[in-house]
C-alpha cells in the first residue's frame, strides 16, 4: 500500500499541473468552477498522457528553474515513460 502512496500523489501533481496550464486566461469565480471541475474529473481509463498534456505537466514543474537546469529537467521529464 505505501508504494502507491508516491504515484498517487505524483498524479495528483500532474493532474494539478494540467488543471493549471487549462485554467491560464481564466479569473475569478470562472476559474474556480473550472478548477473545481477539472480536479474533480475523473481520469479517462488507461489512455496515456498526450504529449502536449505532458509538456504542459513539464513547463509547470519546471517552475523556478533556469538555463541549464531547466534544460535537463525538460529533457527528463519530458522522455519519462508517458502515464
Amino acid at each position: 500500500m505505501a508504494a502507491d502512496a508516491p504515484k498517487a500523489a505524483n498524479s495528483q501533481q500532474s493532474k494539478m499541473a494540467a488543471c493549471n496550464a487549462d485554467a491560464s486566461g481564466k479569473k475569478g469565480d470562472e476559474r474556480k468552477a473550472f478548477m473545481k471541475e477539472c480536479l474533480s474529473a475523473k481520469p479517462a481509463p488507461a489512455v496515456a498522457m498526450t504529449q502536449q498534456d505532458k509538456m504542459k505537466a513539464c513547463n509547470t514543474d519546471a517552475a523556478g528553474k533556469k538555463g541549464d537546469e531547466r534544460k535537463a529537467f525538460m529533457k527528463t521529464c519530458l522522455s519519462a515513460p508517458k502515464k
